[in-house]
């Protein structure tokens, strides 16, 4: 199933590319807001199977900035990094043995179209898969790390290289966490959705130049052993965000060096998600 937060709302995209007002739909059951969703995750999906695909209204007529973040309210949110090996090498560390974890703080949190204010400094582009997390979690196996998750999302983990690197101790949440820095969206999609979870191309391009493409196959920590090693650690909760880490492709990995500038529109994917658009501006 595909869900999505339409005018602050919670709506589920039919099988026939409509969308349908929960609520409404509901009447009344379940609350406008996704985020209120997440504790009851299971029984939502299962009234939602039962929905009249037909109905709603066209997809097509949902204007873009329409759509908001689908996980607009994680009690928590924790960000992997060199998840990828590729990227590892392009950023001069080894592939980790124990997963780098650290935060975004919930106010960089943005819907996945409209503008992100450029900050002083370098800022750099991070395209990820995110995930949702849809029931309570800890001290998973990785085996069944799947089982709880919500769905998946795309996301950006925008990060401004200066503020990261101060010293004497690396600041990553700070320069991760300038407004916007994190957009999600444009759908969450359940797991189920897909052929193969574990296995899924996710890219991003800058004024149409692709600049990342990967496949979430080539996880250093695929979602289950994320999830296991997350929850052996601190319980997780319904509606918590997972930013699963990006490939080979960032700005700071080139020769020369490039970084986003004003006017520079863009694009992230999750094949099977959708796409965010963005377009970066200058500060006042």
């Amino acid at each position: 199933m595909r869900f999505a937060t339409i005018s602050d709302r919670l709506s589920l995209v039919t099988t026939a590319d409509r969308i349908v007002d929960i609520e409404q739909a509901s009447g009344g059951t379940f609350g406008p807001a996704i985020a209120d969703a997440y504790a009851r995750w299971d029984e939502l999906v299962r009234f939602c199977a039962d929905l009249d695909p037909n109905s709603g209204v066209p997809l097509a007529d949902i204007a873009p900035e329409e759509f908001g973040n689908p996980a607009p309210a994680p009690r928590q949110i924790f960000a992997i990094g060199l998840n990828y090996a590729d990227h590892a090498a392009e950023s001069a560390f080894a592939v980790p043995e124990e997963p780098p974890v650290f935060t975004k703080f919930a106010s960089c949190l943005a819907g996945p179209y409209g503008t992100v204010t450029l900050p002083p400094g370098k800022v750099d582009w991070e395209v990820e898969l995110v995930v949702v997390i849809g029931r309570p979690a800890h001290r998973v196996a990785a085996a069944d790390g799947w089982a709880y998750v919500a769905g998946l999302s795309v996301g950006q983990d925008l990060s401004e290289r200066d503020r990261q690197r101060v010293g004497p101790a690396p600041q990553f949440s700070m320069g991760k966490s300038f407004p916007g820095f994190g957009p999600i969206g444009p759908l969450l999609v359940t797991p189920d959705e897909f052929d193969n979870p574990d296995d899924i191309e996710l890219g991003c391009l800058i004024n149409g130049e692709q600049m990342q493409k990967g496949r979430t196959r080539d996880m250093v920590f695929p979602v289950g052993e994320l999830i296991a090693r997350l929850s052996a650690i601190t319980a997780l909760s319904p509606g918590d965000v997972i930013f699963t880490g990006t490939p080979a492709g960032v700005g700071l990995g080139r020769t020369p060096e490039r970084y986003l500038a004003p006017g520079d529109e863009l694009v992230s994917y999750v094949r099977g998600v959708g796409q965010m658009r963005h377009v970066m501006v200058a500060e006042h």
